[in-house]
């Protein structure tokens, strides 16, 4: 019952992005976001450009709507939660097809959970979800980190420091909404970080 119920609230925390639509190119975007980012983490005293740069890419990837249900079930139905998304494990193959689909899912849930846990914190804390979102992010990024080093690859250094700072990074991520992307009383949350990055990128990013 107690899962169930858990899997009932996760599930309130995201269906309202179910109506974003990615109307802005992927590369402008990016150079918003990438920009943004820096500015944010400077005026925090943050100087890790690699996380600045990672962290502008998840903000990209999430302002499509197709990127917050890109995990599917073994039935093919999209995955709506942080809890379903752990319990739709397939069973293992093979090890190293294993290791890249947990790895995948993993860096997925460590990626959602900052984003939704920085960007809309105040509806997920509204929802009694941010101290769960905040966990599952830092285990998943060093989840991560531990299978890129199992894997040789180099980047796992990066999710060990996401995994290790995953509150702190989460936090400049509120700042940063706080700072450019205060809602209107009343707006829909969702609606309204579409239109103002929108508006943002119409004023400071024009094509030529």
């Amino acid at each position: 019952m107690a899962q169930k119920n858990i899997q009932k609230l996760d599930r309130l925390c995201y269906n309202p992005i179910r109506g974003m639509e990615k109307k802005i190119s992927g590369d402008r975007l990016q150079n918003f976001f990438l920009d943004l980012t820096r500015q944010s983490f400077w005026q925090l005293g943050i100087n890790d450009a690699t996380v600045a740069g990672y962290v502008a890419e998840v903000l990209t990837d999430f302002a499509s709507t197709d990127s917050l249900y890109r995990l599917r079930s073994r039935a093919g139905k999209k995955l709506d939660g942080v809890v379903e998304v752990l319990a739709e494990k397939r069973p293992e193959t093979g090890k190293e097809s294993s290791i890249l689909r947990e790895r995948a899912l993993r860096k997925y849930l460590g990626d959602y959970t900052l984003f939704m846990s920085g960007i809309f914190r105040s509806y997920v804390e509204g929802k009694g979800f941010l101290d769960y979102y905040l966990e599952e992010g830092r285990r998943s990024y060093w989840t991560v980190s531990e299978l890129d080093l199992s894997l040789y690859r180099t980047g796992f250094i990066l999710f060990q420091e996401l995994s290790n700072k995953f509150e702190y990074y989460s936090g400049a991520l509120d700042y940063m909404r706080k700072a450019y992307f205060a809602a209107e009383p009343g707006e829909d949350p969702f609606a309204g970080f579409l239109r103002q990055i929108e508006g943002w990128i119409n004023v400071n990013l024009k094509e030529n």
